[in-house]
């Protein structure tokens, strides 16, 4: 039995990815405790469901303010030094970080999760050269670091901010087979429902995918195009503007998104980057098709022209042209597809394999 602090920057950080993983840990006798930044006691109720006993370290999810860094990572040290755990998890960027400096200055064990590398590794820019830094100071001693997909474990690799000894690459976070059941294909009717679910802004492709609505339109009046998820940045004019002219339905955040799959006949996700993308993972679970870029964190949920297509990152043009092959499809062609889509998910990436490597690695 260990004593196990669990530092992330969110409630659904834990309760959406890590569910699973956190129940093991407890029915195998561990004793866990889950630092995150303030949230509604509703919340905190929930994870102290899983068996684990819940501790608030406030702090500012975004932004780089020296002060208030520092603060956090002494909030770290002090949080290390009163529960004394034998091994420390880390999750999301500024747990990684002031986490691990946190362990390593206490000489604990820590193993740390990078769940996607994020905006600043996708320029050349200070903000870049800033993590960069960060994460070569910190992760120097960690005992694991996992990752979610290769791509940004050999990115660290080749920056020189980690050796290769010491990495594991996961299949994501994983999913639920079970929650995320296979349901059968919509029938084959006149519609046909595209559904994308994220948050609402540049980064997931966005802007390309509205370029390619508005041309499937004139040709495809009967494809339908769903959106689930928060705005980010500036997008609540252009989507109210595209739902006007009826070329898109807005859903809003749903907490339950496997109703919206269900109806769906393909899933499309354009982003930029991605750790691993869990709605593709989802949705083919629940044996869709779907259309993502060819990028790690997506390319990994699809085998091109079986399960779905891969297109172009940036590309709005490649990515109408899958859409249209797409909805070209026979549609028993399309049944074919996810079915494979399910299958695939079942056999790389079911959540209880995925745990019990996580656990395993770790020691436990």
């Amino acid at each position: 039995m260990s004593k196990i602090l669990v530092l992330a920057n969110h409630y659904n950080t834990l309760r959406i990815f890590r569910r699973e993983l956190l129940k093991e840990l407890v029915l195998k006798g561990n004793e866990v405790i889950l630092s995150i930044p303030k949230t509604d006691e509703n919340n905190i109720k929930v994870l102290e469901g899983y068996g684990c006993r819940v501790l608030i370290t406030d702090f500012q999810r975004r932004g780089i303010n020296p002060v208030k860094e520092f603060t956090l990572l002494m909030k770290h040290i002090k949080l290390i030094k009163l529960e004394n755990p034998d091994k420390v998890i880390t999750y999301t960027i500024k747990p990684n970080i002031y986490g691990s400096v946190a362990s390593k200055i206490c000489a604990k064990q820590h193993y740390v999760n990078v769940t996607g590398l994020g905006s600043a590794f996708q320029s050349q820019n200070i903000t870049r050269k800033v993590v960069s830094f960060l994460y070569r100071i910190s992760l120097n001693k960690a005992n694991k670091i996992f990752f979610e997909n290769i791509g940004n474990r050999d990115t660290l690799i080749k920056e020189k901010i980690i050796k290769i000894e010491n990495t594991v690459v996961l299949p994501g976070a994983g999913v639920n087979l079970q929650e995320f059941s296979f349901t059968e294909y919509p029938n084959n009717n006149d519609i046909i429902n595209f559904l994308f679910i994220g948050r609402i802004m540049k980064e997931k492709g966005v802007d390309e995918l509205f370029i390619a609505i508005k041309r499937i339109a004139l040709d495809f009046p009967n494809a339908k195009f769903h959106f689930i998820g928060w705005y980010e940045d500036d997008y609540q004019n252009k989507v109210q503007l595209l739902e006007k002219k009826k070329l898109i339905s807005y859903q809003g955040f749903q907490p339950d998104v496997k109703p919206f799959i269900k109806d769906s006949h393909c899933v499309i996700l354009p982003s930029y980057h991605e750790g691993m993308s869990n709605t593709l993972l989802e949705a083919a679970s629940m044996g869709r098709p779907l259309i993502t870029s060819n990028i790690h964190g997506c390319k990994e949920a699809v085998i091109h022209g079986r399960t779905g297509y891969l297109v172009n990152v940036k590309d709005s043009d490649d990515l109408y042209k899958k859409i249209r092959k797409f909805i070209e499809l026979p549609y028993e062609d399309k049944v074919m597809m996810g079915q494979q889509s399910r299958e695939y998910i079942r056999e790389i990436f079911d959540k209880s394999k995925v745990v019990e490597k996580t656990i395993r690695e770790m020691g436990l």
